[in-house]
């Protein structure tokens, strides 16, 4: 193992219910944007595994359905 930092892993959490944006920082910081037919598309990086599954967590705890979860490319930088 390196002494390199980690950089963060970019995901997109799709769940079955509307949230707003206020519930961002509540789930680690995760943009919220609306999906189609009432979803709720979360996105944006999450620090490690332990990160993703404190956000997945919440969201089961909200008692809403977990449509999906995938990993995406992190944006361009510059």
């Amino acid at each position: 193992m390196s002494g390199a930092a980690r950089q963060p892993v970019y995901y997109e959490i799709r769940i079955g219910a509307v949230l707003d944006e206020d519930w961002s920082e509540w789930l680690g910081g995760l943009e919220a944007t609306a999906g189609p037919a009432g979803q709720t598309v979360l996105t944006g990086p999450l620090a490690d595994q332990a990160a993703l599954h404190g956000a997945l967590a919440r969201i089961r705890d909200l008692g809403v359905p977990l449509v999906s979860v995938r990993q995406l490319e992190p944006p361009p930088t510059g």
